[in-house]
């Protein structure tokens, strides 16, 4: 069976977008969705991305990693699924949408979306770093000379040594001269460094106000991919109403066949 599939990145996190809503996608097949998000034997991507039908929402998000398993929550993905509704036409400047973790809801203006995330309440605090869920889960840690630091080796030794085979995102971070903050991040699933990873970006600037570092509500990110926003609101160790803000464009389309 021939299917458009269409290309989208969020700061250089790239995804393939399937419009299933007449759900003919085989979304259990993972071979079929490693080998399309496959670098070199496929499209090519951090992770495959349906858009299907939902009774009490615009659109449900189904997010799988490059490894061909369903993943939790991706930031930069559910920003650029937003994108991929308006470009079909589903949605307009509004939306809400459901997703692995629960409700979203999203405003698209041209290629800026804003994403509402997932309230956190649980912050742990680890030796020299913090933890916490914020869709998905999120290592941060601060290092020095984040440009030539190893975050392949480093992370992966982290993803499986602290937290075991279901393992964690890891994020390492430095501030910068802009008064914001650079991030780079070992992907679980993709098992990889990323050009982005939405979650962790809006983990990291948790992070950096829980931490004291910055008394901002509204801070700066830079991944490698380009630089995103996050604001949110805090009582008493509680984030809420935390959005996610950056750029999300359609690279290309073309055909798969299965």
């Amino acid at each position: 069976m021939e299917n458009t599939f269409y290309k989208y990145q969020g700061t250089g996190n790239d995804f393939v977008m399937i419009d299933n809503r007449n759900g003919q996608f085989p979304k259990d097949d993972t071979k079929l969705i490693a080998k399309i998000c496959h670098r070199r034997f496929g499209v090519g991507s951090d992770g495959l991305i349906l858009l299907e039908n939902d009774a009490a929402t615009d659109f449900r998000m189904v997010y799988f990693n490059a490894d061909g398993n369903e993943g939790s929550m991706c930031g930069n993905g559910g920003r650029c699924i937003v994108a991929f509704a308006h470009f079909l036409d589903i949605i307009k400047k509004d939306t809400t949408f459901i997703a692995v973790d629960g409700l979203h809801e999203a405003t698209i203006i041209g290629n800026v979306v804003s994403l509402k995330m997932t309230d956190v309440s649980d912050v742990k605090e680890k030796a020299s770093a913090l933890f916490m869920n914020t869709g998905s889960p999120h290592h941060v840690q601060i290092v020095k000379e984040l440009k030539s630091f190893d975050v392949v080796k480093e992370g992966a030794r982290m993803r499986y040594g602290i937290y075991g085979e279901k393992g964690s995102n890891i994020n390492f971070v430095e501030a910068n001269a802009e008064g914001g903050f650079d991030i780079r991040t070992y992907e679980r699933g993709v098992e990889d460094e990323t050009l982005s990873c939405g979650t962790g970006v809006t983990a990291v600037a948790l992070s950096m106000y829980h931490l004291g570092n910055t008394k901002n509500k509204t801070i700066a990110v830079n991944a490698l991919g380009g630089n995103l926003e996050v604001t949110f609101e805090e009582n008493q160790g509680i984030y809420s109403n935390i959005y996610l803000k950056g750029e999300a464009k359609q690279v290309f389309k073309g055909e798969l066949t299965w």
